[in-house]
């Protein structure tokens, strides 16, 4: 089995964020791979990983950072590949995680989700698949419902909740 999809995170510190994408992609079945590559402390592995990846079969990354979070940006800019981008809270709320992912120069594009949002990332990921997947597209679909599913039965519930004032 091949990855599809590579999720890299500046440090294995951000799993537990990270980890969110990976439980994702395992339940639409999408072969992907997890490392840890920093853009700081391993430069040269980063420009390896990005310049090999579309050569090894990937075809989404999600690169996950915290702090100064150059990671996406440093593979998006050598990469055709999409990047989606995840802000780990890391430090400041992840509001600098999320300004340094988003606010990219021109042609140097990160799909940005939002702040330890690794689980968008994951369906993100999943929808740009299934532009050429039609039983990708059926397993969004599903999922998507079953969101839905999951709406209504917790308004039911909320139904049954009792208070003197509660008028519903």
């Amino acid at each position: 089995m091949n990855p599809k999809v590579s999720i890299i995170m500046g440090s294995t510190s951000d799993l537990p964020v990270m980890e969110k994408a990976a439980k994702i992609l395992n339940e639409f079945k999408v072969p992907f791979e997890i490392n840890a590559l920093s853009a700081h402390r391993t430069p040269e592995e980063v420009e390896k990983f990005a310049k090999g990846a579309k050569d090894r079969g990937i075809e989404v990354i999600i690169a996950g950072a915290g702090m100064a979070a150059h990671l996406p940006g440093v593979i998006a800019a050598m990469t055709s590949l999409p990047v989606i981008g995840v802000p780990i809270n890391a430090s400041l709320d992840g509001m600098d995680s999320l300004l340094a992912i988003v606010q990219m120069p021109p042609g140097i594009p990160v799909a940005t989700v939002g702040i330890n949002g690794a689980q968008n990332a994951g369906i993100l990921a999943a929808q740009i698949l299934a532009s050429g997947d039609n039983e990708m597209k059926q397993k969004l679909i599903d999922y998507k419902e079953n969101l839905k599913t999951k709406i209504v039965k917790a308004n039911e519930d909320l139904s049954k909740v009792k208070f003197e004032y509660k008028t519903n």
